[in-house]
């Protein structure tokens, strides 16, 4: 296997800023597409990123920046895509070029609105791509541990396990531990999940209930995931294990969480534009529990936490009503 192939980081958030540190623990030499010339040359100037993990220090002469996508994509053979779910279509609008031989990695935790698609599956239909050329890196992490260099673990989700292994070997160090799976469809659709279910903990928090209460919200999620997986796509998967619950787990009692801290601002009664508003970080939960609604139409399986988390965002019942619903529900 090649081991030059050349590798682009898509998207300026705080997720990709994290995953460009630990690229350059073992690259000599990366691409970086943002959309915005202004944090670019901010960039190139104080060699930091201006909104997210600021304290990020970076060589720049490391760093070759883009602010068109097509440039960046075309520059390199391995494309780590960081860009929101629902702003991944427009940012490719105007890419018209195809893939080709290019391997497409989905570091996004979210699913396309309106498409009800995963990341793979929308790389694989609109484009093309094989899955055999998709690959999935999932949690549990948090970009700002990353930042503190406290110790985190990722998994690198393939139907190829050379390649996310080689993967794995680009971001492995000494504070992160990488390990890899054939499970694409199971990984990406937990790591959609989870975020519903950090935005229920959320709410949960807001509205003033308790550890008690929040210990069997999530032991009840973490149901619901299995159930989903297994009527959806029944595969030899352990959704004990950390890339189900540990991801899981983390996203929904974290302080670092922005799906948790968006649930926490919904309970507390502001409106869901007030919140989009207030935060400076998209909560993909917020689109994906519309898409897994509209998915599980077809389905039929039992996720009542999801249904009362669409009911609030969507439906705008009151969040202290449909959570006190939801409590006689769970077991």
């Amino acid at each position: 296997m090649e081991r030059t192939k050349k590798v682009a980081v898509l998207g300026g958030g705080s997720w990709a800023t994290a995953l460009v540190k630990l690229l350059l623990n073992n690259l000599p030499h990366i691409s970086w597409y943002m959309r915005s010339s202004d944090t670019i040359d901010y960039f190139r100037k104080y060699g930091h990123n201006p909104k997210y993990i600021t304290d990020i220090e970076f060589d720049t002469s490391k760093i070759t920046f883009y602010n068109i996508i097509g440039e960046a994509i075309e520059q390199a053979d391995i494309l780590i895509f960081a860009i929101p779910a629902p702003f991944l279509k427009e940012s490719l609008v105007n890419y018209h070029k195809g893939f080709g031989k290019k391997y497409i990695v989905s570091a996004i935790k979210g699913i396309i609105p309106h498409e009800n698609l995963t990341i793979a599956e929308f790389f694989n239909r609109h484009y093309h791509v094989m899955f055999r050329n998709i690959l999935i890196i999932s949690g549990p992490c948090h970009a700002e541990e990353i930042a503190l260099e406290r110790l985190s673990y990722l998994t690198i989700a393939s139907s190829s396990e050379s390649w996310a292994e080689h993967l794995a070997s680009m971001l492995r160090c000494h504070y992160v531990k990488v390990k890899t799976s054939k499970d694409i469809y199971g990984t990406e659709y937990a790591a959609v999940l989870k975020n519903i279910f950090a935005v229920a903990a959320g709410i949960s928090h807001g509205l003033g209930y308790g550890d008690n209460f929040q210990a069997v919200l999530i032991s009840n999620a973490m149901q619901e995931i299995k159930r989903f997986l297994e009527k959806t796509y029944k595969s030899k998967r352990k959704v004990l294990s950390s890339p189900y619950l540990g991801d899981l787990l983390v996203t929904a009692y974290s302080q670092f969480s922005r799906n948790r801290n968006f649930g926490m601002m919904i309970g507390k009664g502001y409106s869901v534009k007030s919140v989009q508003l207030e935060m400076n970080m998209i909560a993909e939960g917020y689109y994906a529990v519309n898409c897994i609604h509209e998915i599980n139409r077809s389905y039929n399986v039992k996720m009542p936490i999801m249904d009362a988390v669409y009911h609030i965002l969507y439906d705008k019942i009151s969040p202290a009503l449909e959570i006190r619903l939801l409590s006689e529900k769970l077991m």
